[in-house]
């Protein structure tokens, strides 16, 4: 089973609720979905970027989509004292029982 790892800061300089960061989730989402449209051209608007330089924008702003999902998941924990590692599992779990995952 392959499986991307990334490792991402607690943010220290926020004071993040769970309803602020999922606010900034969905913000940072739909930014993710504009670029996505926009500079592939689904907009209707013509871009004149090269497909490179279109990847590295939807990447930088996936990885907005991971930060602020591991920023909830640290309100999570510190304000609701729920257990990341055992939800992981259980996640994974799920994803085996819908058939999405083997091992």
């Amino acid at each position: 089973m392959d499986h991307k790892v990334i490792a991402l800061p607690k943010l220290n300089k926020l004071s993040p609720t769970m309803e602020s960061t999922a606010l900034k989730l969905m913000e940072e989402t739909g930014e993710l979905a504009q670029a996505i449209g926009k500079f592939r051209g689904l907009s209707g608007e013509a871009t004149n970027l090269d497909e490179q330089e279109v990847m590295r924008m939807i990447t930088r702003e996936l990885l907005d989509v991971a930060q602020t999902a591991v920023s909830m998941m640290y309100v999570l924990e510190e304000n609701y004292q729920v257990d990341i590692g055992q939800m992981l599992e259980e996640h994974i779990q799920k994803l085996i029982d819908k058939g999405y995952l083997s091992y």
